[in-house]
């Protein structure tokens, strides 16, 4: 049994989306702007009380001293590493072999800030305290991410996050968090956003991934490092004459769902449980941490495609439409938990996971040697 059509169109086609929440489209500005008076001033420059509240209240969800809007992560991020790096006078950063920095920016903070990283751990592991002990390179400061997203959304026990925090105090190492989806991390570790960031000297989180708004990153740390990523921030042009609404839809979707990351991360748990329970597919971590885990099919990803487009049109569910090749006869697919997966009927992802089943039992059985 195979879809005809691909699986970008057959997922386009289902009546159910499991991850995320929800099209990306204009009604998503539109709903976080229904409230909003018409004689709400915007933010000039960075200024202005709009940009301002919002920027307080995330400076408090992280237990920092000050906290700016930046419209990207990239930016935010590769500005709080120069700060590091002029600060103690070394080049210098580490982080891992996966990290945003390295694989998704086109060698921004290499070419335009002239720093050079040390790549720590193997690529499909975590971090640990020996790797950093082992380092032979000084660095300004190392950058670890929570969760670490291209290993499945694999997280460090909290105790390995202490000890590596006061390792680097003590050596003078300043800390960085990529906490893209910080939020989502906290079910699982137990701790609030601002014991976490704790550990940590600076600390940028993204308003549109977990929390879904329109596009937009938080940089929080000191008032001086502030101070001075604001200074950047206006050399990197990311000073727009006003950022309104990118700010109104992050607070909005921000309360709509800081609430809901149990929520999310339950769903991914129980999802995950049902898939391992599918024909040459696992997941990765075994058992989610965070609302995300990676989908790992035994097959290529030109086997895999044809099955789930053809379990998209016979349900009507879509698990993903963008399969990537880990090896000859492997793939994988990311799933993150939204708002989507609670409105699914559970007898109805059952069955569609029970249909994956049988058609990958049928395919293996295929391509097995006669």
């Amino acid at each position: 049994m195979n879809g005809k059509k691909s699986v970008q169109e057959a997922f386009n086609e289902t009546t159910y989306r499991i991850v995320g929440h929800g099209d990306r489209d204009v009604q998503v500005l539109k709903e976080a702007f229904e409230a909003v008076e018409n004689s709400t001033p915007s933010d000039i420059y960075g200024s202005g009380k709009v940009i301002e509240d919002f920027q307080s209240e995330m400076a408090k969800l992280l237990g920092k001293e000050t906290a700016v809007f930046f419209p990207s992560g990239t930016m935010a991020q590769q500005i709080a590493l120069r700060i590091w790096c002029d600060e103690k006078g070394l080049k210098s950063v580490a982080y891992h072999p996966l990290c945003h920095l390295e694989i998704h920016e086109q060698d921004g903070l290499k070419e335009l800030h002239h720093i050079e990283p040390v790549l720590l751990a193997d690529k499909n592991r975590l971090i640990t305290l020996d790797d950093v002990l082992q380092m032979k390179d000084d660095i300004a400061c190392l950058l670890l991410e929570l969760p670490q997203r291209e290993i499945g959304g694999q997280l460090p026990e909290y105790q390995e996050l202490e000890a590596i925090s006061a390792h680097c105090r003590a050596r003078g190492i300043k800390l960085h968090l990529d906490g893209a989806r910080l939020l989502e991390t906290l079910p699982y570790y137990g701790k609030t956003a601002a014991e976490i960031c704790a550990l940590f000297d600076s600390v940028y989180i993204s308003l549109y991934k977990g929390i879904g708004g329109i596009a937009g990153a938080i940089l929080a740390g000191g008032e001086e490092f502030t101070k001075q990523s604001k200074i950047w921030k206006r050399r990197h042009g990311g000073d727009l004459i006003s950022l309104y609404p990118y700010i109104i839809s992050s607070d909005y979707y921000y309360q709509q769902r800081v609430d809901k990351m149990q929520q999310y991360y339950e769903g991914a748990k129980e999802l995950a449980a049902l898939v391992n329970q599918c024909h040459a597919v696992t997941t990765l971590p075994a058992e989610p941490v965070s609302n995300m885990f990676h989908m790992h099919f035994q097959m290529s990803r030109e086997s895999i495609e044809p099955i789930l487009s053809s379990a998209y049109e016979a349900t009507g569910i879509g698990l993903s439409a963008a399969i990537r090749p880990t090896g000859e006869h492997s793939s994988y697919c990311e799933i993150s938990i939204g708002d989507k997966y609670a409105d699914i009927p559970k007898e109805e992802v059952k069955g569609f996971l029970l249909l994956l089943d049988k058609l990958m039992r049928e395919s293996s059985s295929e391509q097995r040697p006669k």
